[in-house]
């Protein structure tokens, strides 16, 4: 018997896939925790973890793997990760980054796969050009908590987003009127609430998305994904504005316009007409795991 018996549905190579696979996680709060966690179970060997924020009271509520000592030490989150995956994996691959992802890019853009729990949505749109230029698949996690009477409603939505396909702003997770508001006030239960449920929801769902990635274990790998989280109802389903825009190009990023040496994150993008075909990427850009992924579309 070994650590990994019970998941060999997910492929006879599946340990080996998984073990080499180097996963960018940005931001290590409520989502980002539950996503190392779940990592570390499920044998995924390499990780380059980004968090400037140390834990303090507030963080407990949701926070996995954080403790009142690791608050009395003042402790990086980035540290209560790292020790989260090492009770699991002792000899992963860890590159710990106590600064904002945009500064890790270098390490970042050799990841296989980028998963973001990222609260403002500037920083998302980020990521996910980031993604883009770099031909990494970027799964994005959200939610927020809205007023509705004298009740609030709990929402957020998992969305993987890959090159050559419908992207963030494709989707409408961001847009320009949500960019504008962005210093308004994050939702109406208090400074950007957060619970631990509903972030075990949507990093178990984003955990999801990612094997689906790298070991499809039913079906291929998807070419997008947008699911929508409803915290009252305790549901997760496919969004209807994927649907709307299906077999429609990216409007935003272009499939030849990748790795380019001045790209700049913080530049949006300039608005284009949609191209009717998006070529291939060059090998040579494209890291050897994402490859094998565009052989399952592709047939090269």
């Amino acid at each position: 018997m070994s650590q990994h018996d019970r998941q060999s549905f997910l492929g006879p190579t599946s340990e080996q896939d998984l073990a080499s696979v180097t996963v960018g996680i940005l931001g290590l709060g409520g989502g980002g925790s539950h996503v190392v966690q779940q990592l570390a179970h499920l044998g995924v060997g390499g990780y380059v973890i980004a968090d400037l924020d140390i834990i303090d009271e507030t963080n407990l509520n949701r926070l996995v793997g954080g403790t009142r000592a690791d608050i009395d030490a003042k402790e990086l989150k980035i540290r209560i990760a790292e020790r989260a995956i090492r009770r699991v994996l002792p000899n992963a691959r860890i590159s710990a980054h106590a600064k904002p992802w945009q500064e890790v890019a270098g390490e970042l853009k050799h990841c296989d796969v980028l998963i973001g729990g990222l609260d403002s949505v500037i920083a998302k749109d980020e990521a996910d050009r980031f993604g883009k230029r770099f031909l990494i698949p970027y799964i994005d996690m959200g939610m927020d908590v809205h007023k509705l009477g004298d009740r609030f409603l709990i929402a957020g939505q998992v969305v993987l987003t890959l090159p050559g396909g419908p992207c963030l702003r494709c989707m409408g997770v961001v847009t320009e009127a949500a960019l504008a508001t962005e210093a308004r006030r994050y939702g109406a239960a208090g400074g950007k609430p957060q619970v631990v449920w509903p972030n075990g929801v949507l990093a178990s769902t984003a955990v999801g998305l990612f094997t689906q990635l790298v070991c499809p274990w039913h079906d291929k790998p998807m070419a997008a994904a947008y699911l929508e989280y409803d915290g009252n109802k305790h549901t997760v389903s496919p969004s209807m504005r994927l649907a709307a825009i299906a077999n429609r190009p990216c409007s935003h990023y272009l499939a030849h316009e990748a790795g380019e040496p001045r790209f700049d994150i913080r530049t949006p993008p300039a608005p284009v007409k949609p191209q009717v075909e998006t070529s291939v990427l060059a090998d040579e850009v494209a890291p050897s795991w994402w490859r094998s992924v565009v052989a399952f579309f592709t047939g090269r």
